[in-house]
């Protein structure tokens, strides 16, 4: 058997569905194995970053790690944003690159390239991989693609990358039957640390005596497969919960213990509750500067933490004193559940989150903007959207306002762009979730500037009939740098606001022959959305006209307490993320 067939058996016994590729010369027996096999379907996309988003979003949604092909050159450096969003949100992949033949790369002589688009991409993308890899002979590749997929999902997730020469592509493989069981891994996974009961005697003790106690709930709990369980977990305890980023989807918008948004842009209430609470659980969150702000002893203050994390590393980092736990959250939250007794209630406590909430509601930050508010515009989205399957947000103001106001259901995912913060990232990772959910449709919420970076995978929209459900918030700028311009450069917009245009979405929308519609005002909005989902079956875009001078509040003050948020408090230093 070739390397090349044994590379698309391979993907299918591993369960992938789908590959992301830009078709280049040096995966083309790669592309022509998987269309002879025919049990893959790939997808080609129009730019290879779309590729790797797509593969993002469809590891997200499916749990198998997404895979995404590219050329050598500029088509596997073309990656490198995806593979690095992939990294730092930890989502299992697997990116294969193309390379010239062996015999044509440059090993050690003095010399920058010997083949034509020869590029070292093992070793620039090594700092953002879980490990990267050229193969070398083809005998090895059965070896290394079990590595690579187990490498991949075990710990903290994320990309791995495998670089085939051509030469290699074409070797035979004699022994084509090799992927490994994963149950071993599995049973192993699921034994608890001994560690773990004397953290939760210290979390029980705790939980005893504290009048404010909660939760921070991260996208690691996702990550490790342990949304269930946690949900669990929270009812029983019925502790509030708060949330980061990455963890808007963990508790459905009806949880009774569900609180928001933490962070630079967290609902208010959200970030006061924090500010407040005397005992803090942390799981899954890694408390970066966009959760706690950039006081960190104020943020640790007087309260008892105690965080739960996989990697040594994030566990007092930046926030330190914290009483801290090595462990997969997974087998963690299987044993809280059964050795965590709920504390006594608090009704005082969550009656001052629920005033909180009742006096700084989220639609309430921006009372004299003219035209839509985009807070009600994202509660009107999701209202109209329970058929959706995933919500898939952009990098922007946007960004934050779906976070602060989305309401989902149980079984609604909300993905991102994380630590990565890629603009472009949403209508090609949407893309991968609709090949992930088969039949279910997707939204995309975007800004007028994430979408033009990728806006020509409307045409994979098409061609592929997908239910992609696009809403492009048009606010003529680079919103959020903007805001930033608005607070510390008075207001002088280079490049965001001076410099910058968009197009007519709706308009490049019709030319790519999908149904699209323009709102500005709420009647026009409410039209546009019947016709959106009159057929959930089809992509449809709406274009949303937003106030240019519209910003994205609550908002941190950096260098203040998290509780202390624009445009009430004022920044005490200039924000450095």
């Amino acid at each position: 058997m070739k390397a090349s067939d044994y590379l698309a058996s391979y993907l299918k016994r591993r369960g992938v569905t789908h590959v992301f590729e830009l078709v280049g010369g040096m995966i083309t027996f790669l592309l022509d194995a998987l269309h002879r096999q025919g049990a893959v379907q790939i997808v080609s996309m129009h730019h290879e970053q779309g590729a790797g988003f797509a593969a993002e979003g469809y590891s997200r949604i499916r749990g198998v790690p997404g895979v995404a092909m590219a050329t050598s050159g500029p088509g596997a450096t073309n990656l490198l944003t995806a593979i690095g969003s992939c990294y730092f949100d930890s989502t299992a992949a697997v990116f294969v690159t193309g390379q010239v033949n062996r015999h044509e790369q440059k090993g050690e002589r003095a010399i920058r390239q010997l083949g034509f688009q020869e590029t070292d991409i093992v070793s620039i993308a090594r700092p953002i991989t879980k490990a990267a890899w050229m193969v070398s002979n083809a005998e090895d590749l059965p070896r290394m693609l079990d590595e690579a997929f187990a490498l991949a999902t075990s710990g903290r997730p994320g990309p791995v990358l495998l670089d085939l020469p051509m030469d290699v592509q074409r070797g035979e493989i004699l022994e084509p039957d090799s992927v490994k069981s994963a149950d071993a891994v599995e049973e192993e996974a699921l034994a608890i640390d001994p560690k773990t009961e004397a953290f939760l005697e210290v979390v029980q003790r705790q939980l005893s005596l504290a009048h404010r106690p909660l939760i921070l709930v991260g996208g690691g709990v996702r990550c490790a497969g342990g949304v269930e369980a946690f949900r669990g977990l929270a009812a029983a305890l019925s502790i509030p919960v708060v949330n980061s980023l990455l963890a808007v989807d963990v508790l459905p918008s009806g949880s009774p213990v569900r609180v928001g948004l933490i962070g630079s842009y967290g609902n208010r209430w959200a970030n006061i509750a924090l500010g407040e609470c005397d005992f803090l659980l942390v799981l899954g969150s890694r408390l970066d500067v966009r959760q706690t702000g950039a006081d960190t002893s104020g943020f640790k203050g007087q309260r008892f933490i105690c965080h739960v994390d996989c990697e040594p590393g994030e566990l007092n980092n930046r926030i330190t004193g914290c009483v801290a736990l090595v462990s997969d959250l997974r087998p963690f939250l299987a044993r809280a559940i059964k050795r965590l007794a709920p504390p006594a209630a608090r009704p005082e406590w969550l009656e001052r989150i629920s005033s909180m909430k009742s006096k700084w509601p989220d639609i309430g930050e921006l009372p004299n903007l003219p035209g839509l508010n985009p807070n009600v515009v994202m509660r009107q989205i999701s209202t109209a959207a329970s058929a959706a399957r995933a919500f898939v947000a952009d990098v922007g103001q946007h960004q934050m306002w779906a976070a602060q106001s989305l309401r989902l259901e149980a079984e609604q995912r909300f993905l991102t762009s994380g630590g990565m913060g890629a603009m472009g990232f949403a209508l090609p990772a949407a893309i991968g979730a609709a090949f992930a959910a088969p039949g279910s449709p997707i939204v995309v919420i975007a800004g007028d500037g994430g979408f033009q970076l990728n806006i020509q995978e409307l045409q994979t929209v098409v061609r592929c009939g997908l239910p992609l459900k696009m809403f492009v918030l048009n606010n003529g700028c680079h919103g959020m740098v903007r805001q930033f311009q608005e607070a510390y450069f008075k207001g002088r917009y280079q490049s965001t606001l001076w410099g910058y245009t968009a197009p007519s979405f709706a308009a490049i929308g019709a030319a790519y022959g999908i149904a699209s519609e323009f709102a500005s005002t709420p009647d026009e909005l409410s039209v546009a959305l019947v016709k959106c989902w009159a057929d959930p079956s089809i992509p449809f875009l709406v274009e949303i006209g937003i106030a240019t001078e519209a910003n994205a509040y609550p908002k941190m003050a950096f260098g203040r307490p998290i509780s202390e948020m624009e445009p009430f408090a004022k920044p005490l230093e200039m924000e450095g993320t």
